[in-house]
């Protein structure tokens, strides 16, 4: 009898024991993703979590990723890129220009009337960042991602048909080039991260913002403004935006788990996020709709006026790049010819 019990309770500890080797190996890295967007945004539900789910599956538990939405790790969105670098978070989700200067050729993508679709794009994003961006612009993080969002517009207080109508008009922007697009358009152009934005409306403090359709939702931007300008199916400007883990802390992972990261990274990756992005367009655009909010869809001939206007943002950008010891215009011609090639 004691035999059996013997033998009955060295079975109990191996299995005990194996339990919480199991258990260990399935916590063997705990990553934390930090963002700016509430839990309930497209981003985060529709591809950081979609994202951190399919990790954390083909890892078989081995690794796990903590999300915290809405900068709950502390600081202003404008402080993420910092974050992951110095490992506050091992891994970021941010918008490039929140951080002016910090990504220069990124820029390239947030010209006026670049982009055609998100999709396509981004994959373009990609590509010309592995040929220009991985060992300078983005040298101090291992980038998972970057992809830029659907159609750019106007979410306006009163009516904006013509770049005249911009003239004294209190627009929010997310980066430098947009900042410097509206300023060239002749709006008094405010800079402020997206979480902002909602207070900033209600008080008055801007008459409008320029976001894509889909982000409109989260930040109820229909039952602020009245009025949304659209370019038909063309793109006032889009954003570029950055995932990224820290540099440290990839390099230190099991081989087997950076093949988890790496294969759910890169150009594909990039793709589906813009492709996401610009996807919930739809649904945003018709909240808007059905609270009898007035939509303006531009001709071809009024967005050839608004093309003429921003021309100069392109000459501007070719210029401060070449100052920068770049070759601005052959990086504005690689950029043209890849949003091309991805987009066939």
């Amino acid at each position: 009898m004691n035999f059996v019990k013997t033998a009955l309770r060295s079975i109990a500890v191996t299995a005990l024991a194996a339990g919480l080797s199991s258990a260990a190996m399935a916590q063997e890295v705990t990553l934390k993703m930090h963002q700016f967007l509430p839990p309930q945004a497209n981003v985060p539900k529709l591809i950081l979590d979609v994202w951190a789910d399919k990790v954390e599956a083909d890892s078989e538990g081995r690794i796990k990723i903590e999300r915290y939405p809405s900068m709950q790790l502390g600081g202003r969105p404008p402080e993420l890129a910092d974050q992951v670098v110095d490992g506050i978070a091992d891994i970021v989700w941010t918008v490039s220009g929140y951080t002016p200067g910090r990504f220069p050729q990124s820029e390239v993508f947030e010209l006026p009337f670049m982009m055609t679709k998100a999709a396509p794009t981004s994959a373009a994003y990609w590509e010309y960042a592995q040929a220009n961006m991985m060992d300078s612009d983005f040298a101090d993080l291992h980038v998972l991602g970057i992809w830029v969002h659907g159609p750019g517009m106007i979410h306006s207080q009163d009516p904006i048909t013509t770049p005249a109508d911009l003239n004294g008009v209190k627009v929010r922007a997310p980066t430098r080039i947009i900042t410097k697009m509206f300023g060239e358009l002749g709006a008094t152009p405010v800079g402020m991260p997206l979480p902002a934005v909602p207070e900033a409306l209600s008080k008055g403090v801007i008459d409008a913002t320029v976001i894509p359709w889909e982000v409109t939702t989260a930040f109820k931007i229909s039952e602020l403004v009245g009025n949304h300008t659209e370019f038909g199916d063309q793109s006032l400007y889009t954003t570029t935006f950055l995932f990224a883990m820290n540099k440290e802390v990839y390099a230190g992972l099991s081989d087997e788990n950076k093949a988890v990261i790496d294969a759910n990274s890169g150009a594909a990756f990039s793709a589906f996020a813009g492709g996401v992005q610009e996807g919930g367009d739809v649904a945003a655009r018709k909240v808007a709709a059905d609270r009898g909010n007035n939509i303006i869809s531009l001709t071809d001939a009024q967005i050839d006026v608004w093309k003429e206007a921003a021309s100069k943002v392109e000459v501007q950008w070719v210029e401060d790049m070449n100052a920068l010891g770049f070759d601005g215009q052959a990086l504005l011609d690689q950029a043209r010819a890849l949003i091309k090639k991805h987009s066939m």
